[in-house]
């Protein structure tokens, strides 16, 4: 059962042949036997499970099952779940119950999945690696004894999935942090358009970039997904009143005539790339091309520029964000002399380095000398990269480009913030035009290791750019079977 795609148990489930309470106690003994290990989930919910699983048979039963009915799923644990810790991974909320269920959890429950528990993430969404948990790091299953990382800010998801702790998962995507863990694991990751999925109960890092989406095995896996994620919620302010019609299977969008054309940014030429991803990013463009895809070059001339607005943009928001947490009314206290001691002290102990530092840089950009050198300069970049991914879409229907400069490192690699902050060169620019965008894996390198490409697109166009994701994952045909991945 394990190696079951969600569309595979879904019609397990409905004949029969399976039950949801088998295919979740199959999932909750893989978690005890892997997580020791993997450190993919915080918090482990298996009678919510069990209890969510025996509702899940009751309605298969009785004909009135929803359309992810008993499918086990992790929850990303920057999603209140009402009851249920949801800590961040920060020490600041470590022992936070919320008595709220945000929008996409709750989605999940009106679906009828079943909740196996809290995965983990680094620290309130901020790294590159998951390394900035509280809890310590998620490792990825491929490999598994050369220990590398599973990717952030949502590893412990694709750690989960890739190693079929959980069918499926969700994630936060603000610069890249669904689709690069997705990408250097295997998975198929959505960053979807900007507003068409609720952040309603989501814990907040950067309000005008964060964007939840779903983490799968499959392209149909992860379109179903969204399909649950998605819709309008008048409980968020940015939610966009749009409505997506998602059908499971995506038909295909490229072969018997139909035409396409595809844009390859200029600007990434010259990024240097691992040669095995130039490699395999070529031999897909080519099969697409096989399939009477138009390939034509596209210019994005602020793209590269995109790395520098993104650290300024989302630490200040970040640091905004993050200064309701002091202490008062809930998380973590340290008792000062004064209310003000108790603040620092508080936060101090709460918070760890990465999430100091990024604060640190939010308010000095936020200061009366450097808002308009730094913040608005920033914002102006900003809003040149959306006009030239609306020109570029004039000249083409959809952009691919690499997820990432390379396979996964060792989670005890040595790089500089600043290092880390390179690594998501190929994907922060989507997040500050708030244009969809998908991981899909294109191929293994040659150490064996997955690579992703991304499959771009005009906003609310996120139907296509599924569509011709799965194009290249038919291509690629990976084997990310969890048993496969794990060598059993």
């Amino acid at each position: 059962m394990i190696n079951l795609t969600i569309t595979e148990a879904l019609q397990k489930l409905q004949s029969g042949e399976i039950s949801a309470t088998e295919l979740t106690r199959a999932h909750l003994e893989r978690i005890e036997k892997y997580n020791p290990v993997l450190n993919s989930f915080i918090t482990v919910t298996p009678e919510r499970a069990l209890a969510d699983a025996a509702v899940a048979d009751k309605r298969i039963k009785d004909g009135t099952a929803r359309i992810l009915e008993g499918i086990p799923i992790a929850m990303k644990d920057l999603f209140a779940t009402r009851g249920i810790r949801t800590t961040a991974a920060s020490h600041i909320l470590e022992n936070f119950i919320p008595e709220y269920e945000s929008t996409i959890s709750q989605n999940f429950i009106d679906a009828g999945t079943v909740l196996l528990g809290k995965s983990n993430l680094d620290e309130f969404a901020m790294g590159t690696f998951s390394k900035t948990s509280y809890f310590g790091a998620p490792i990825s299953p491929w490999q598994l004894e050369r220990k590398l990382n599973a990717g952030g800010s949502s590893g412990g998801t694709t750690s989960a999935v890739a190693a079929g702790l959980a069918m499926g998962g969700t994630g936060t995507d603000t610069g890249g942090s669904i689709r690069f863990p997705c990408s250097i694991t295997g998975l198929v990751g959505v960053k979807p358009t900007y507003g068409l999925c609720s952040r309603w109960g989501c814990v907040a890092f950067a309000s005008s970039l964060d964007t939840p989406g779903p983490i799968a095995r499959t392209v149909d896996d992860a379109a179903l997904l969204l399909s649950v994620m998605a819709g309008h919620d008048s409980k968020d302010s940015t939610s966009a009143n749009v409505k997506t019609d998602i059908s499971v299977p995506l038909k295909p969008i490229l072969g018997d005539g139909k035409k396409l054309r595809i844009g390859i940014i200029k600007e990434f030429a010259d990024v240097q790339i691992s040669t095995d991803m130039k490699n395999l990013f070529e031999k897909r463009v080519a099969d697409l091309k096989s399939l009477g895809a138009e390939i034509v070059e596209v210019s994005i001339p602020n793209i590269l520029d995109a790395l520098a607005a993104y650290y300024v943009i989302a630490p200040a928001e970040a640091a905004s964000n993050l200064a309701r947490y002091d202490g008062v009314r809930y998380g973590l206290r340290v008792e000062g002399k004064d209310i003000y001691d108790t603040f620092k002290k508080t936060r101090a102990a709460g918070f760890g380095d990465e999430v100091k530092r990024r604060m640190i840089i939010g308010a000095a950009v936020l200061s009366s000398s450097s808002y308009e050198v730094y913040f608005m300069q920033a914002a102006r970049v900003r809003r040149m990269i959306a006009d030239s991914f609306n020109r570029a879409f004039e000249q083409c229907d959809l952009i691919v480009c690499p997820s990432g400069a390379n396979t996964a490192m060792p989670l005890d690699s040595d790089l500089t913030p600043l290092e880390y902050y390179a690594l998501d060169l190929f994907t922060v620019a989507m997040n500050l035009a708030g244009v969809p965008a998908v991981s899909v894996p294109c191929g293994l390198a040659t150490n064996n290791l997955p690579l992703g490409m991304q499959v771009v697109g005009r906003k609310f166009d996120d139907v296509r750019v599924l569509q011709l994701a799965k194009h290249i994952e038919q291509f690629a045909n990976i084997n990310n079977r969890p048993t496969t991945v794990m060598g059993e």
